[in-house]
């Protein structure tokens, strides 16, 4: 599964979108990291505040207060402020409890700054329902036993010995809770810059990427049918404008040139061609049989060179669409027309294959692939088939292959095989340059392979959609 866009437009959103989470990421991690610092600030704070009251004092006053009040203290008085300090002959540590020297020294700090430096400090977080201070204080109070969550909540007990020996002064503070609403605040903040700059960034990269798109499509088009009649109308930003204008203008320009040059090749064709039948005419007054033959055969071979570099320079240059056309009758046909002039070409393989090409260009594809093969190995076989997505029109024969070394440059023109390969028959070496290019005007290649078995494999793949 494909997880980063092929698109501009998709990439960039992307991008803008990873890294607006990884800084609201950090965003998030700072503020958490800020709020805890302060919340432990504000309990250790309440620590020192209470460690530093005259412990007497404090006790007569919160006596009083609590003779006051009718029922005692409740879960308001927990969660709202510290529990009265008490004073304690032995440590405030339970059994299985530790000292946390990292918080002692955190309080030790708060305590020297007010001039107080105790002997003994200790400091241990306790579940409130664990403390033994507010467990007889659940069951002298029941309305206070009755709230619910009491018990779960967090206490940092603290207790300090201010002589070696002495009364330990123990204070008890409730740890606030967590403040679950900075990260919703986070949350809903992310989604809503999400939601704008996603947003605007979608409608600005649109402006760019759609006349971009509809470039590429106009240049594939263009590839294809080298027409140039109807230019892409400039739009977008003006860089993009410009780069629009400016392929217009090429297109202009290769249309001319290549118009220029149909003019020209039709030219060539018709002064060539013209004395090349004068000729042929005249060699009938030859009296020898053997010299005229050979006289028709040079003149042949001059008209089929001359025809081949015409249909090679006119390849791409189409007039009409590609039509639908079934592949198996047309390999059919073609393989037809050799056995009609009796040469061993058979037809192996073949499915019912509908696909948009030109005919006319395609059955001359293949028409040289399977001359080549007879021409070099006496018989040829040819195939359609299917590989995954792609269609193969293939030539197989037994002749001697061609070395790996010279695959690629048979495939240019005026290139020959080499003695082992028939060279004195004719042929001007562009039988499979036409073949290629061919198959690249359908989106498709030629690919030429040595078998296993001897013999070499001509294949003409296209697209099967």
């Amino acid at each position: 599964m494909r997880l980063w866009p092929r698109s501009l437009l998709g990439q960039t959103l992307l991008a803008v979108a990873i890294a607006l989470l990884v800084a609201q990421a950090v965003s998030a991690v700072l503020l958490f990291r800020g709020t805890e610092n302060r919340r432990e600030a504000a309990v250790f704070n309440a620590a020192t505040i209470n460690l530093l009251v005259d412990p007497e004092r404090r006790i007569r006053r919160m006596e009083r207060a609590m003779a006051r009040m009718a029922d005692g203290g409740d879960l308001a008085r927990l969660r709202e402020r510290p529990i009265r300090p008490r004073m304690s002959d032995t440590n405030p540590l339970l059994d299985g409890e530790a000292n946390m020297p990292v918080r002692a020294g955190k309080l030790r700090e708060l305590l020297s700054a007010q001039g107080v430096d105790p002997a003994n400090l200790v400091v241990t977080i306790r579940r409130a329902g664990d403390d033994p201070v507010l467990q007889r204080r659940a069951e002298r109070n029941p309305r206070f036993a009755r709230e619910p969550g009491w018990a779960d909540r967090t206490l940092l007990v603290a207790g300090m010995q201010r002589a070696e020996g002495g009364t330990w002064q123990v204070a008890r503070v409730p740890i606030p809770a967590r403040e679950t609403r900075v990260i919703g605040g986070i949350i809903a903040q992310t989604l809503v810059l999400f939601a704008i700059l996603l947003g605007v960034l979608y409608v600005a990269l649109r402006r760019i990427t759609r006349p971009l798109a509809a470039l590429t499509k106009r240049t594939v088009q263009f590839a294809r049918t080298q027409d140039a009649s109807d230019p892409l109308p400039p739009a977008g930003p003006h860089d993009i404008s410009q780069l629009i204008a400016a392929h217009n203008a090429m297109e202009s320009r290769i249309t001319a040139m290549l118009d220029e040059k149909d003019v020209m090749l039709g030219a060539i064709g018709h002064d060539l061609k013209t004395p090349l039948a004068a000729l042929r005419v005249r060699i009938e007054s030859v009296e020898d049989d053997g010299q005229r033959a050979k006289m028709a055969a040079s003149i042949e071979d001059i008209t089929r060179s001359l025809d081949d570099i015409l249909a090679l320079a006119r390849i791409g240059r189409a007039q009409a669409d590609a039509e639908a056309a079934q592949l198996g009758a047309l390999a059919e046909a073609v393989v037809e027309e050799f056995e009609d002039m009796g040469q061993p070409v058979t037809l192996t393989q073949s499915e019912r294959i509908v696909l948009p090409v030109h005919v006319t260009w395609l059955r001359r594809a293949l028409r040289n692939l399977i001359a080549n093969a007879v021409r070099y190995a006496g018989a040829a076989e040819v195939a359609l088939l299917r590989d995954g997505s792609a269609v193969i029109l293939r030539v197989d024969d037994q002749g001697p292959g061609i070395p790996a070394a010279r695959i690629d440059a048979m495939l240019e023109p005026f290139q020959r095989g080499e003695a082992s390969r028939n060279r004195a028959t004719g042929g001007a070496g562009l039988g499979l340059t036409l073949a290629r290019a061919i198959a690249e005007q359908h989106g498709g290649e030629l690919v030429l392979q040595n078998r296993d078995g001897g013999g070499l494999r001509a294949e003409i793949r296209l697209p099967g959609s």
